[in-house]
């Protein structure tokens, strides 16, 4: 579980209420992808040398480059398959008693880090689009304030609607506490 101490700028008395990430089923998609492009070789080599009479991968020149295809090939898909993975679980959402924190990865070595305090929350918007995503109940989730980022943009979390509820709960919670405040 993530410390709250290890939060960027830790504000007095905030406390972790909810970590998000998006649903499994973005990750399972792409894992099925990964794997039909992982036996397209297999499938293209049996097409080829069952039903023609070129055989690839036999001669003194041709069986070296093809191992050396294939082996380019797989790197290049385990090296996206793994920035893949890296990038379903290094963005998150935090949710505190006080604010919320996009964290987002951008690549393997850059990430950027926002931040929306609630009580400047003013609209919590949820929306579920297509098959998929209403039958496995996930979908996005929009938070805007008046600020220069117009809106947090939750991308693909498990159930929207209990997210934009706990957000409208936490703000209005927020908003009642920082009332001597100003909302600027």
């Amino acid at each position: 579980m993530l410390s709250i101490y290890r939060l960027p700028d830790h504000l007095p008395g905030e406390k972790v209420i909810k970590i998000i990430r998006k649903d499994f089923f973005v990750l399972f998609k792409k894992i099925v992808l990964f794997v039909i492009l992982g036996g397209l070789p297999f499938l293209f080599f049996f097409v080829t040398n069952y039903s023609s009479t070129l055989n690839i991968g036999e001669g003194l020149i041709a069986y070296p480059l093809t191992i050396i295809f294939l082996s380019s090939y797989y790197l290049f898909l385990w090296l996206f398959f793994f920035f893949s993975f890296i990038d379903y679980y290094l963005d998150v959402w935090i949710i505190t008693n006080e604010r919320i924190i996009d964290i987002k990865q951008e690549g393997f070595f850059a990430r950027t880090i926002a931040e929306l305090r609630l009580y400047r929350l003013q609209d919590v918007t949820s929306e579920v689009k297509g098959i998929f995503s209403t039958l496995l109940g996930y979908g996005n989730v929009y938070a805007q304030t008046a600020g220069e980022k117009q809106r947090f943009f939750f991308k693909d979390v498990p159930r929207p609607e209990k997210i934009r509820d706990l957000l409208i709960k936490i703000s209005e919670d927020s908003r009642k506490l920082h009332k001597g405040e100003e909302m600027t």
